[in-house]
């Protein structure tokens, strides 16, 4: 049985910093996950946010090529963010993605493999041809959109923290440990 909610914590919920909104999510499926609850049992927008952010955070810190190593050139993880980029309205991210996992695919499966085994600092050709600035140059908040989308979904509910556990104790039929 698929968990069919979005769950926002209310202290979240009220910030003016809309990455928190888009935290509490993250922090909702990572615990879900040590809950040992399947992926495939997690709400599919809430893991799209999820991955979003992921994809935001790794380029916000070491531009695409850290995405590209750090993610192991995921297909299926790409084609999420791809769909998520668009699900959230970020179209100029999209292009950009696009444009960027175009360079990837250009390159030979012996150079992708050679780059994602090996260091990711230093001296680094292929990873200076992966990066592209534009991403910080953009006008769409990735972030914003993000939260947004989460805030506005029909699936979202915005709990107490206490609340929040009970709904998750009661999907997965045990009690959750607090810390």
């Amino acid at each position: 049985m698929e968990f069919g909610r979005i769950i926002i914590s209310e202290n979240a919920a009220n910030s003016e910093n809309p990455q928190d909104i888009v935290n509490s999510n993250i922090s909702v499926i990572n615990l879900m996950r040590e809950e040992k609850i399947d992926d495939d049992l997690i709400h599919e927008d809430a893991l799209t946010s999820y991955y979003l952010d992921y994809y935001y955070s790794q380029y916000t810190q070491g531009n695409f090529a850290q995405f590209v190593y750090n993610s192991g050139w995921n297909k299926e993880l790409n084609e999420l963010i791809e769909e998520g980029l668009q699900l959230i309205g970020a179209n100029n991210h999209l292009e950009l993605f696009q444009e960027q996992a175009k360079k990837v695919r250009l390159m030979s499966s012996v150079k992708l493999a050679k780059f994602l085994k090996g260091k990711l600092e230093g001296v680094n050709p292929v990873r200076d041809a992966l990066n592209n600035d534009t991403f910080f140059e953009l006008e769409e908040n990735l972030v914003a959109l993000n939260a947004a989308f989460l805030k506005s979904h029909p699936d979202t509910e915005v709990l107490s923290v206490e609340e929040m556990f009970t709904v998750l104790e009661e999907f997965t039929g045990h009690e959750i440990k607090r810390e």
